[in-house]
């Protein structure tokens, strides 16, 4: 299996991951040119891909769906209230409906040698999910914009081998930042988004003898940077019971703009 993000942040969202023979895309929220370019990095196309999976509507998730689906005719994957918000959304254009298949939380399916799975999460949006993805033996976890997690979510994704897990801002630099007083309760809420802290502590949850790989995604650009998410991070898992084996693991901050290192995971 390998994994890897063409971009992430709140200006657009976009992860690859997949096998020799199957490669998918879980959003596609900037622009088809970028997600083309590093389509072109791996030596893929978009005619390569063989599904693009949907955590939610927002535009920093979708912006460029509407082309990538026309362009290649690209099969969609997204919960049914999720499906309707895109067929409403006028920012991506006409996509036809035939090319959007509805999937249901918790049940698993399947495209090419890949096993997905969908699990509801809070956030405000239709219908939002997180996803795992196996290929043999091997597990990986793509989980953004989560607000808050519950036990259900953590047994859903605690065996995984890699973990994309959302680092989004600091609480500190959110409060005494430019939004508006409803935004900062709203990214605070439990519909909103991980602190640098909290992702810390949902790793600590999820922390396995077969983890391999971590990324931080999702950093809001007026709420936090590279730096300070990874060393937030860090030393929250150092106090934790995860203690000194937290150096067992790399841990990996997902680029804003451009493609992070694409990883292999064997087996």
């Amino acid at each position: 299996m390998k994994l890897t993000s063409f971009a992430s942040g709140s200006s657009g969202n976009c992860v690859f991951a997949g096998s020799d023979n199957t490669h998918i895309l879980i959003d596609a929220g900037i622009s088809a040119k970028k997600i083309e370019n590093g389509l072109r990095e791996l030596s893929l196309t978009g005619k390569d891909l063989n599904g693009i999976l949907v955590t939610h509507e927002h535009v920093d998730h979708i912006s460029g769906l509407g082309v990538m689906a026309r362009r290649y005719g690209v099969p969609i994957y997204a919960t049914k209230g999720t499906k309707k918000a895109i067929l409403g959304a006028k920012s991506v254009g006409k996509i036809e409906e035939e090319l959007i298949h509805v999937i249901e939380p918790e049940e698993d399916f399947i495209i090419g040698d890949l096993t997905l799975n969908a699990t509801s999460i809070w956030h405000d949006a239709s219908d939002p999910v997180c996803y795992t993805i196996k290929k043999g033996k091997k597990k990986a976890a793509v989980v953004t914009d989560l607000g808050d997690y519950n036990e259900h979510i953590i047994e859903k994704l605690k065996d995984s081998n890699v973990l994309y897990v959302e680092a989004n801002h600091d609480v500190k630099m959110l409060e005494v930042g430019p939004y508006p007083y409803y935004l900062k309760q709203r990214i605070l809420g439990r519909h909103g988004h991980l602190s640098n802290e909290r992702a810390g502590q949902f790793i600590e949850q999820l922390w396995n003898d077969q983890l391999e790989h971590i990324f931080l995604g999702h950093l809001s650009k007026e709420n936090n940077f590279e730096e300070l998410a990874y060393e937030t991070v860090k030393l929250e898992l150092e106090n934790s019971s995860v203690g000194k084996r937290t150096n067992e693991v790399p841990i990996q901050v997902a680029r804003r703009d451009c493609p992070s290192e694409l990883i292999y995971i064997n087996g």
